[in-house]
């Protein structure tokens, strides 16, 4: 082989000449100053208009030539790295690429197999290329080009006659990829390991070769300048790939530069040592080698530096704004790292700027490598310290992502907030921690315990201050104090165990220090002691502690990562036997204090059932178990509460265990209440029941002493059997005599009904499997028709606690009772089983339609009221966040929710009765048919009940479903007549209708029979008997309804029914006029034409449609609709029940203004509906329905098809309970798709290699927003 000229390395602008071989890349000029000075050249400052001259120009530019100065010491270098342009030969042998069957790279295929260290791998490649560089060269370049899933190699006939654009065209024109995928995009357990073997190989490669082969000016070079011209590539897996390689190559190289100036600076000690000598000791020999090694050094930190350079401006500042999020995280990532190691040149303001500009990022994965590498400056002092600009103008930024939609990031960018609380100089004000300490309440437990910690360094540890050693008691006083403050002032949330749970990871020894919080509670003096509010705050955070460390179990609506170990279990255990024999002797002290105060006497009962209640016998502490039992028994006879009376029956209940040794002294306490409750009830009820006229003159008193009585009967007997007390007939007496006279006041009623659906429960507990005497059988099935009679007439009672009562105790009757009874060994019950007539289930209907699905304050006008327990605004990737607002509650808004709790606990007991089979599958038409207009406060209850239904008869299913969009079609033509076709609520009728369509997507065979059954009979409906000559069908329109399921046929089955429907059509084309077309008629027609590969003329898109009244809405009159999503679901062929309203009906309904009025600063695509308007609308709650439901209603369909319908099934979706509304749900709901703007922003700048998170304005015209592709806007 010919020598070659050595290598330079020079920059070369994008607007140069043609670009040379393997050997190019990016640097600056050989005489700059940057090159002179031995260190990185200097970024641009943050607001510079102009980042460097790498920013410019396309994302494909010319590669650029790589040169070096020539090092007198050294021999020239054989091999090109940079050449001529060489005319081609004619020989195709090896200017192409082997791409059919290529040859083995024995470097990829040692990585991917993982059989041999990496390591070693490099030093074999390391030999070769020893040996033949060429040949060693190539065999890295084809394990890259490899990597990238190509199947072509270079040649090295290739390599040494044709141009990098010339490669990698050839490479790009026969990649033959089967598909998108490529290694790196795969996240198999196998390539995973693989890249993470690829990264290590780049570096290893840079390790081995850093004291002699970094610098023989041909490796590097042509490396860089091929990865140079890769990163520039249009196919994304050479961009990828390239692009990892470079930065994992820049990472070592920026090791190596830290390496050769560590050298620099012991070299240089050396010589000032060796210098500051006197003449006679000085070695002049020494000084001439120490001199010499420092100009050898030099050279090298210079040439890292050129490389260096090259590899940033030639591929970072094009890659780092690339439209795959993947290699901008990668850029993103390497970054920090490079920041991290190597301070002293990448800590600067002109490198930060990128990571600042990227938080806006709108990809998940981007935005959280920014923040993690700024986790790794900030978690230094000295690193944060060189940061005050950077903090200073991204600070607000960083402050609004704690809001962050996605978890994972707001969890890390929380913990950054707390790594620069804890290493700068007050950076953070008042207001910045503000904005973090409400994110303790929210529902994601990782995030909340993130929160917790800072909220822990900000405020209550007493010893960030100080700096001293804790004295155990006094410190943790001045904890909880601190505690006490902060939960009472910031009045964000009332429940403190979500508090206690966010801090029990950082503050949990404090929390577990039960007698310092004894002690306070406790106290006595005036000054020292507790104020009422501390008072009550404190015990409920004693007793959420309690909670916590006895079960281990974090609240309501979160989840623990992971499962406790068995060493967490064994110190959950001992924790449990340490508190309670703490709390032993302190308790009945607490309970004597506090027992007059409901609100305190609850929680300190809860805390007694989270005792090892054995210790009292064990420990020998009878005397402190008596004096807990009659404070127990006072509470219960002093207080009416509903929440300490239900404590204090579960603390009854955990004392009355038979497995304890002391149980018997619970039973007696038991015993003794109940003696007395019923005694007195019987005396009360015995005087009530006296006369005619007894009851209305019953006074006040006599009321509330009667219902205080039944109260505190009801709820024992939740949790203990009192059936031996005989309380069934005078409860029965005393319901019966409210029904008959209508005196017995409701407060009185509602706990009678409770307490013989309790007796009957207990009753049924009670009989044997079986050998059942038929006796007990009778009695207990006489009382339970004779009950359920009772419960039905109250049904249509004035009051609305009677009626819900009722309502729920019929529920759950008809379920206990019901099919499934005699079941699982149990056939001797079978006589017990008890099945609604029709004029019940027509009662339960009616009494469903008047009740729950009426007009109420939707779930959106809640929020509006502020009855959120703090109102989050939305959080947009690429704005900042407004800050929290404080909460707007009233005493209205908190009823509005109770109310809608109610109505959602009636749903549900009427959805089970049908999924379980007691009600008919027909009577599901009731509930489906509000779907779409009821679904922010029903959506999930009816989507499972859906869910359910469909494993009972798919065909019957499918039937209920039309039978729901048939009535709705009758009840419209009876308010409105026979032209409704451009009414609204048809409108709403038809969008129900394809959201039912969606159900159908999956499992097109198995949906075969239903869908049609549903045609045809929808057919049938739709040509019922004409009002009169020449007029259409009063049912007509409803094809226009039907054609939303056509997309779903089959071929065949569309073909077949346009027969079907031309046959019902001869029948009565003499009513039609022949001159005048039916358009619903049309319209179904055009459904059921055949359609091509990429769709019929007739159908739309399969975006969602626009909002009723736009421009885009009227298509869709004279077209179906199709939406390839969702799933189907199952039914049962019944008839319709008869409908007996217990509420007058008004007359019809006065049609709604539209389009309807917009909200001010709302998303102008999303209509909002009257706030005045009784009904909602269907049409634009669903266009923003689809697109959340199909993914969902896919995998429910899989799942599905395994459950059975007698699997237990909870019908209340937590995002629905409304109980702590504050959740990770509200952090941000956008799409992450790159093509939604932000509700506060407008997109200022996008191009096709550009993401489209450049930057933003606000609307009010303030100042730009930093983005990745704004040069020179920031605060324009």
């Amino acid at each position: 082989m010919p020598p070659r000229r050595s290598a330079h390395v020079q920059g070369a602008s994008s607007s140069s000449g043609s670009s040379t071989g393997l050997g190019t890349g990016s640097s600056p000029a050989p005489g700059s100053a940057s090159a002179r000075s031995g260190s990185l050249p200097s970024p641009p400052a943050l607001d510079s208009p102009d980042l460097s001259s790498g920013d410019s120009g396309s994302d494909f530019e010319d590669t650029l030539r790589l040169h070096r100065k020539r090092r007198p010491h050294r021999a020239p270098s054989h091999g090109p790295v940079s050449k001529r342009p060489r005319r081609r030969e004619p020989s195709g042998d090896g200017s192409s690429l082997a791409a059919s069957k290529p040859e083995q790279n024995t470097l990829f295929e040692a990585v991917r197999s993982a059989k041999i260290a990496v390591e070693t791998v490099v030093d074999d490649w390391l030999e070769t290329y020893k040996q033949d560089r060429e040949t060693g060269f190539l065999e890295l370049v084809n394990f890259i080009i490899r990597s990238c899933g190509c199947r072509g190699m270079v040649t090295l006939k290739m390599f040494r006659h044709l141009q990098n654009s010339e490669i990698i065209q050839q490479l790009t024109e026969k990649f033959e990829e089967d598909s998108a995928e490529y290694p790196l995009s795969l996240g198999t357990q196998p390539w995973r390991r693989f890249r993470a073997a690829f990264c290590e190989l780049v570096a290893a490669v840079v390790r081995r070769c850093q004291y002699s082969v970094v610098y023989d000016e041909f490796l590097m070079d042509a490396l860089i300048s091929l990865l140079t011209g890769l990163s520039d590539s249009q196919v994304r897996a050479f961009r990828h790939t390239s692009t990892l390689a470079a930065m994992k190559l820049m990472t070592a190289l920026v090791n190596v530069a830290l390496g050769v100036s560590l050298h620099q600076e012991n070299n240089q000690r050396q010589y000032e040592t060796e210098r500051s000598k006197g003449p006679g000791r000085r070695a002049t020999d020494k000084l001439e080698a120490l001199r010499e090694k420092h100009r050898e050094l030099q050279e090298q930190q210079e040439e890292i530096e050129n490389m260096m350079n090259a590899i940033f401006k030639g591929i970072f500042v094009h890659r780092y704004r690339d439209v795959v999020p993947e290699i901008r995280a990668i850029c993103m990532e390497e970054l920090g790292t490079w920041m991290k190691s190597y301070t002293a040149s990448f800590l600067t303001d002109g490198y930060l700027k990128y990571i600042g500009w990227t938080l806006h990022d709108k990809q998940r994965e981007v935005r959280l490598q920014c923040v993690k590498a700024l986790q790794g400056l900030y978690c230094h002092r000295d690193t944060a310290a060189h940061m005050e600009l950077f903090t200073s103008r991204f600070k607000t930024r960083m402050v609004s992502m704690v809001l962050d939609k996605e978890p994972d990031v707001a969890v890390e960018v929380v913990k950054l907030l707390t790594l620069m609380l804890e290493n700068t100089e007050e950076v953070l004000t008042e207001e910045d921690c503000q904005n973090v300490y409400p994110v303790v309440y929210v529902s994601s437990r990782v995030l909340a315990s993130a929160a917790g910690l800072f909220l822990y360094r900000r405020l209550l540890d007493p010893q960030r201050e100080a700096g001293r050693e804790p004295s155990r008691d006094g410190d943790n006083r001045i904890f909880f104090r601190l505690l006490l403050a902060f939960f009472i002032e910031s009045e964000l949330h009332e429940h403190a165990a979500y508090l206690v749970d966010s801090l029990w990871d950082c503050a949990g020894p404090r929390l577990r220090d039960w007698e310092t919080i004894s002690a306070l509670l406790l106290e006595e003096s005036p000054t020292k002691g507790l104020a009422d509010r501390q008072e009550k705050a404190l015990v409920e955070i004693l007793a959420a502690s309690v909670v916590q460390a006895a079960e281990g179990q974090p609240p309501v609506g979160r989840s623990l990562a992971k499962k406790p170990s068995a060493r967490e279990r064994k110190a959950q255990a001992e924790e449990r036997i340490r508190l309670t024999h703490c709390l032993i002797p302190a308790l009945p002290q607490l309970l004597a204090k506090f027992s007059a105060d409901a609100e305190k006497a609850a929680p300190l009962l809860e805390v007694l059932r989270c005792f090892d209640l054995s210790i009292y016998c064990t420990g020998r502490l009878e005397k402190h178990l008596e004096l807990v039992l009659g404070q127990l028994q006072e509470v219960v006879e002093k207080h009416t509460g509903q929440a300490v009376l239900e404590a204090a029956s579960r603390a009854l209940h955990a004392l009355c265990n038979p497995e304890l040794a002391l149980h018997g002294r619970g039973d007696l306490v038991r015993s003794r209440l109940a003696d007395q409750l019923a005694d007195k009830f019987h005396q009360e009820v015995t005087e009530l029941l006296q006369g005619p006229a007894q009851a209305s003159s019953l006074d006040e008193e006599e009321v509330y002493s009667m219902a205080a009585t039944l109260k505190r009967i009801s709820i024992l007997f939740n949790a203990h059997d009192l059936t031996p007390w005989q309380l069934f007939k005078p409860c029965t007496q005393l319901l019966q005599r409210a029904l008959d006279t209508g005196e017995v006041p409701p407060q009185v009623v509602v706990p009678a009904i409770t307490c013989l659906h309790f007796h009957i429960l207990w009753e049924l507990s009670r009989l044997p499997s079986t050998d059942v005497p038929q006796e007990q059988l009778q009695s207990l099935k006489t009382r339970v028709t004779s009950f359920c009679s009772l419960c039905q007439s109250c049904l249509s009672d004035v009051d609305a606690g009677i009626r819900e009562q009722a309502f729920m105790v019929l529920s759950d009757l008809l379920l206990v009772f019901g099919p499934q009874l005699p079941r699982d060994g149990r056939e001797a019950l079978a006589p017990l089983v008890l099945l609604p007539d029709a004029g019940l289930q027509s009662q339960l209907a009616a009494f469903l339609m008047d009740h729950v699905f009426h007009h109420a304050c939707s779930h959106e006008e809640l929020l509006a009221m502020g009855t959120s327990p703090l109102r989050i605004p939305e959080v947009s990737p690429g704005m900042p966040v407004p800050p929290l607002s404080p909460p707007v509650s009233t005493e209205d808004s908190e009823n509005h929710i109770e109310e809608l709790h109610q109505r959602r606990v009636l749903l549900a007991g009427f959805c089970k009765l049908i999924i379980y089979g007691v009600l008919e599958l027909s009577a599901a038409s009731d509930v489906f048919k509000h779907y779409a207009k009821f679904y922010s406060d029903y959506g999930d209850i009816i989507k499972e009940t859906l869910n359910c239904t469909r494993q009972i008869d798919r065909q019957e299913w499918a039937r209920t479903l039309l039978l729901s969009l048939q009535q709705l079609m009758t009840e419209l033509l009876l308010q409105q007549g026979p032209e409704i076709r451009t009414a609204e609520a048809f409108l709403e009728i038809r969008d129900l209708a394809r959201r039912f369509s969606l159900l159908f997507s999956l499992q097109q065979l198995r949906n075969r029979p239903a869908l049609l059954s549903m045609h045809k009979e929808g057919i049938q409906f739709a040509f019922q008997e004409p009002p009169g000559p020449g007029l259409p069908p009063l049912n007509l329109p409803f094809l226009e309804v039907l054609s939303e399921f056509s997309p779903r046929l089959l071929r065949p089955d569309k073909a077949l029914l346009l027969a079907y429907l031309e046959k019902m059509h001869q029948e009565q084309r003499w009513l039609a006029p022949q001159d005048v077309p039916w358009p619903s008629l049309v319209t179904y027609r055009n459904s059921l034409q055949p359609q091509e590969e990429g769709g019929s003329v007739n159908s739309r898109s399969t975006a969602p449609r626009p909002p009723p009244g736009s421009a885009a809405k009227r298509p869709r009159i004279d077209a179906p609709s199709e939406h390839p999503d969702s799933s189907p679901w199952p039914s049962s062929r019944l008839p319709s029940p008869a409908l007996t309203s217990t509420m007058l009906r008004g007359g019809p309904r006065p049609p709604l203004t539209w389009p309807p009025t917009r909200d001010p600063g709302s998303d102008p695509g999303l209509l909002q509906s009257s706030s005045l308007s009784h009904r909602r609308s269907g049409v634009n709650r669903l266009s923003l329905m689809v697109e959340e439901e199909e993914e969902e209603m896919m995998i429910e369909e899989e799942s599905s098809e395994e459950d059975t319908p007698e699997q237990d099934r909870t019908l209340l979706a937590p995002e629905d309970q409304l109980r702590d509304l504050f959740d990770s749900t509200i952090l941000g709901i956008e799409d992450p798709s790159p093509h939604r703007t932000s509700e506060r922003g407008t997109l200022a700048a996008q191009s096709s290699s550009v993401p489209v998170y450049c930057c933003y304005k606000s609307k009010s015209g303030g100042d730009w927003l930093p983005g990745p592709c704004c040069l020179a806007m920031v605060n324009k």
